[in-house]
């Protein structure tokens, strides 16, 4: 049984009708997190109700609940993708110690809230652009762990057979994955505008980070798609640090949620799945009532170095890394929520545990005894409508390569 079917499994065992409400305490106060009320019968939680911390908010007269609800099919969804993540994310960084994987490797642990939040309150017709730390993007939009590793380590089962690599992966409504820092946003602009264009009704969000917040580009596009009233949702990532430079070193206005001018933004703590998932929400229904864009900041922190080559000690110390650990972890509270407010058992929490780390350990295997493509194929699959193209340039004058088609055209 698939991991999702599982997980679905354990909810209808315990889900019960709503017929009592009961006030608790938060079991964290740095969380900022406090439990208003659960539902329940027999002792088993169907769902319980929260209070986020409080959103910032630019132009706008009003924002994001701060109220929110969750119930134990979606508690344990968030947080076996949260958990899936930060375990794949293990295994990629051990297959890049042993040197299977080669290259760049941009590591996601920690700031796995912002990508499932979103996720979550995503529809069908919505789509996602963002930078080179993109494998739990990767994995959320549809590509399978092994599909995830398997790219990571070149090989033909890699969800772009391995010719991608780290910062480049792809899926359905998934634009990547992409290696020029900051130069993702225009694109998440022009896909936006497409989906307006084309009557869709979908948005486009469009990650980068706090390094990248301070790009020409991304204030030029901030202006057109306000000028367009494009459905687009900017999103900045404040991890706290554009590779090894803190954002108070690099940028004079830190309130990143505010840099859009007339766009409207809002800060949402993004060490929480279930602020994030209200604030894109809010967002997606902005766009969708033809307002226009709208920017958020996730503040967020990595635990790894900027890359795998980065070992993130030389400008914070490990004090301050592990009391982000101990005190904000996104996974860790996620866990006391669902334990504080019955929603599942810690009996059922180690078994969804133990599944994925199986699940992880079998892909990584698979990733590792995978065979790379062929020489043939390096030129397979670059147009999705070659036309009259029949060779690509080599490196050598007439001695071109030949094109060909190999696989369906996504996102066409």
């Amino acid at each position: 049984m698939g991991l999702s079917k599982w997980v679905n499994t354990i909810f209808r065992a315990g889900k019960v009708a709503a017929t009592a409400t009961e006030t608790v305490a938060s079991s964290g106060a740095t969380d900022k997190m406090k439990t208003l009320a659960k539902h329940q019968q027999n002792g088993y939680a169907s769902e319980a109700t929260f209070e986020t911390r409080a959103f910032k908010l630019h132009n706008l007269e009003q924002g994001p609940a701060t109220q929110v609800t969750v119930s134990k099919e979606d508690a344990l969804k968030y947080y076996s993708q949260m958990y899936m993540i930060r375990r794949m994310e293990t295994a990629a960084g051990n297959l890049y110690k042993e040197k299977v994987i080669r290259g760049f490797c941009h590591l996601y642990s920690g700031q796995e809230a912002c990508a499932v939040g979103m996720r979550a309150a995503m529809r069908p017709e919505d789509s996602c652009i963002t930078a080179y730390r993109c494998h739990g993007w990767s994995y959320l939009m549809g590509v399978p762990i092994q599909g995830v590793l398997s790219e990571l380590t070149g090989r033909g089962g890699g969800c772009a057979r391995g010719k991608g690599g780290s910062m480049h992966m792809y899926g359905k409504n998934f634009y990547g994955g992409n290696g020029i820092v900051g130069a993702q946003v225009p694109l998440g602009v022009g896909i936006g505008f497409a989906a307006k264009y084309n009557g869709t009704q979908g948005a486009c969000i469009a990650l980068y980070g706090d390094g990248a917040a301070n790009q020409g580009q991304l204030f030029e596009v901030y202006n057109m798609a306000k000028l367009w009233n494009t459905p687009c949702i900017f999103v900045c990532e404040n991890n706290g640090y554009g590779m090894g430079t803190s954002v108070e070193r690099a940028s004079a206005n830190t309130n990143y949620y505010t840099r859009g001018d007339f766009v409207p933004g809002i800060w949402v703590d993004g060490m929480d799945v279930l602020a994030v998932r209200e604030a894109t929400r809010f967002a997606l229904e902005h766009c969708s009532a033809g307002k226009g864009p709208m920017l958020l900041e996730t503040a967020t922190y990595r635990y790894s170095g900027h890359s795998m080559s980065d070992p993130g000690t030389s400008y914070r110390s490990r004090d301050e890394i592990a009391e982000v650990r101990q005190t904000r972890d996104p996974i860790t509270s996620l866990r006391e929520k669902i334990l504080s407010t019955e929603l599942a058992t810690v009996e059922e929490l180690k078994e969804i545990e133990g599944k994925i780390r199986a699940e992880v350990d079998t892909a990584t295997k698979m990733a590792k005894a995978d065979k790379e493509i062929s020489v043939d194929e390096l030129t397979a699959d670059i147009y999705a409508n070659p036309q009259n193209l029949t060779a690509v340039r080599n490196t050598m004058p007439l001695n071109e390569l030949s094109h060909k088609r190999i696989g369906p055209a996504v996102n066409m």
